[in-house]
């Protein structure tokens, strides 16, 4: 049935259908608001139902960053969005001179370095646009050793992978791979910082992400000389099982040298010692050669640390790879640090999961990864160290001792002499000659 509509009748639906919410017709909805403070930043993230089309400026007196969603709308409340942070003031909206768009003001505490740009879905997350407010006089949030002691300490860096808005892999139980990772990494650090002669770093000590760039920078500036960064695998399927440990592959390596090489008068500290004079030789060929003397140096020491690793691993899980495994990984790429990404079992497995959440093995994992620093350091200690000036004693195996007698004689645990020594059983011969660990 049709109805016959008036001129003026017309007009005024015009007019209503011109008054309605824009937000109905807005093709991008403003749904979520995440905070994420780091030491040294902030991390913002907007969650969208599209493609961000935004601008932004800044202001001064008093410091602001003014954000212009295009053709949105907002429907989160800003009011509780802030959990405490001390580098945003306030974050309110305000208006805008163009139609249709939503303009956002984060009040600052102070002049920030900012980085902002959008994110494509992954994960649980879709469409997202990242903020970064990174503090301009920063103090290293990884402090070392500044004034280098005649023995100094061994550096350890550890990356505890993913963090804030990057859960990482997600168990069936709803595990986050986060906070395995974080919790492993707590207590490798804790034991670390025990031993005399080594030095734990965190490049992540909360719920916050940090990207890959950032770690290697903050390990550097630590004067780390070993990386480690402790991650959980996850498969489509639930059958995978075992963990792994991942080196840089040689490709990736190489890839990244040519682009160090290349840029090496502004890039001399990638190169570990000798940057300098990699920097300023004239003689391109020695600068490659000594650069690539220091990149094959750490390869190899990643490889041998490598090797330590899965030795401790298999006495306390089940290995997924037997063997170090190079894959191409941003975190890894440094040329100047020896550096190792483990995989501490799979997340996607049920029974796996459970033993990623269990406290006591998580222990486990951090005292297998902590032997083999540990062993590693004690074969290969860097010059200038408390570990070089400690010779390691060695003991021959006489008539009538069994290791429980030698250990105790020693003062070290018998697991520990067993670990070692790569003894699995608890027969020896005589003759034989053990390295007997410090005493723990």
């Amino acid at each position: 049935m049709l109805f016959a509509v008036t001129k003026r009748q017309l007009i005024l639906l015009i007019t209503l259908f011109c008054l309605l919410p824009t937000q109905v017709y807005a093709a991008n909805n403003i749904k979520g608001v995440r905070i994420w403070p780091a030491p040294d930043s902030t991390r913002v993230v907007f969650d969208l139902s599209n493609k961000p089309e935004f601008s932004y400026f800044s202001l001064s007196k008093p410091d602001r960053l003014v954000i212009d969603f295009a053709n949105s709308h907002l429907s989160v409340a800003l009011n509780d969005v802030l959990n405490g942070d001390n580098r945003i003031k306030k974050l309110r909206t305000s208006q805008s001179t163009k139609k249709g768009t939503t303009r956002l003001v984060l009040e600052l505490a102070q002049n920030y370095q900012l980085s902002i740009f959008p994110l494509a879905p992954a994960g649980t997350y879709g469409d997202r646009l990242v903020i970064d407010i990174y503090d301009k006089n920063e103090s290293d949030t990884a402090t070392a050793s500044v004034n280098i002691p005649t023995k100094r300490d061994i550096v350890i860096a550890i990356v505890a992978g993913h963090g804030g808005e990057d859960p990482g892999s997600i168990g069936a139980r709803g595990t986050y791979e986060k906070r395995v990772t974080l919790s492993i990494a707590k207590k490798l650090e804790a034991l670390i910082d025990r031993q005399p002669g080594l030095k734990a770093v965190m490049i992540r000590k909360g719920d916050y992400y940090v990207n890959h760039d950032r770690k290697t920078e903050l390990a550097r500036k630590s004067k780390a000389d070993l990386l480690i960064s402790i991650h959980a695998d996850a498969f489509t399927s639930s059958k995978p099982s075992g963990a792994s440990v991942l080196v840089q592959s040689t490709r990736r390596a190489n890839s990244e040298f040519t682009r160090w090489i290349a840029n090496r008068q502004k890039e001399s500290e990638l190169l570990g010692g000798a940057g300098e004079t990699i920097k300023k030789t004239k003689d391109k060929n020695l600068a490659i050669t000594l650069a690539d003397m220091k990149k094959e140096y750490t390869m190899a020491s990643s490889y041998a640390f490598a090797e330590h690793v899965i030795r401790q691993l298999k006495r306390v899980t089940k290995m997924h790879k037997s063997r170090p495994e190079g894959l191409s990984l941003a975190v890894l790429k440094s040329s100047d640090i020896p550096s190792v990404l483990i995989e501490t079992g799979f997340i996607s497995n049920p029974q796996e999961e459970r033993n990623l959440t269990s406290s006591a093995h998580q222990q486990k994992l951090a005292k297998a990864i902590y032997t083999a620093v540990d062993n590693f350091f004690s074969e290969n200690p860097p010059d200038g160290t408390l570990y070089a000036g400690t010779q390691l004693k060695k003991h021959r195996v006489r008539s009538g001792e069994s290791l429980s007698v030698i250990a105790k004689r020693y003062n070290v645990s018998l697991n520990h002499l067993k670990q070692k020594n790569n003894i699995k059983s608890n027969v020896i011969k005589i003759g034989q000659t053990l390295i007997i660990p410090r005493a723990e």
